[in-house]
């Protein structure tokens, strides 16, 4: 749960709730069990603080005593190698595969069909083929197994979803009707996840006097898919 608190010796989190790479660094935070303090930004309005701590300027950011990351993957395995109840971390090369597929060519057609009129020269259909491509992929992944690569999820499950969330909801009813039963089944059972709810819920903007807020896990272990 996310509640007000006076702890300022907490890592803290830059963060802004509706960006996938943020998404999937609080999801692998509430994995781990790890407790921050969120500081939620207005992406039109980086604050001070924000920029000085984040050399990108990009959330998510992570700072804890003299580290700072600013890649939300780095953000996952810094909180996993803490701790990893669940073995999120335990998974193969073809995880690391996924996850580069991801976050490099599916994440550019994504980016080309969501904002398509970013990208006149480019076909948004064409591009959301090349997307598609890759969900295909995903499918004949869970026709073997019920996450990514076996029975249990791995850091591959929690770094893609949020990127064929985002993808599926530029037209949800035309995505469940493509030839990837599994991977809707796939998505559905990470936004019922209690995981996906409490890295969802909704933090004020930071303010440079405000409470800190801290955002930790749930009562109980996190329920992965």
């Amino acid at each position: 749960m996310t509640q007000p608190a006076a702890d300022k010796d907490l890592p803290i989190l830059w963060s802004f709730r509706r960006c996938p790479y943020a998404i999937r660094a609080r999801m692998a935070l509430l994995g781990a069990g790890l407790t921050v303090a969120l500081r939620e930004i207005a992406l039109g309005d980086k604050p001070p603080d924000f920029l000085a701590a984040s050399a990108s300027a990009t959330v998510p950011t992570l700072v804890a005593g003299d580290t700072v990351l600013d890649e939300s993957l780095d953000i996952m395995v810094w909180a996993l190698e803490r701790h990893d109840p669940t073995g999120l971390l335990r998974m193969p090369d073809a995880g690391w595969s996924l996850i580069a597929q991801c976050d490099g060519p599916f994440k550019t057609a994504l980016d080309h069909t969501k904002y398509a009129v970013r990208y006149p020269a480019l076909d948004p259909l064409e591009e959301r083929a090349k997307a598609a491509a890759f969900l295909q992929s995903l499918e004949a992944h869970l026709d073997r197994h019920a996450c990514l690569l076996g029975a249990d999820c791995t850091l591959a499950d929690l770094a893609v979803f949020p990127f064929v969330r985002q993808f599926a909801f530029i037209d949800r009813a035309w995505f469940d009707a493509q030839p990837w039963p599994r991977v809707v089944a796939w998505l559905d059972r990470f936004l019922r996840s209690p995981t996906f709810e409490t890295a969802m819920v909704k933090a004020p903007v930071w303010q440079t006097k405000a409470a800190p807020v801290v955002f930790g896990p749930l009562a109980q272990s996190p329920a992965l898919p």
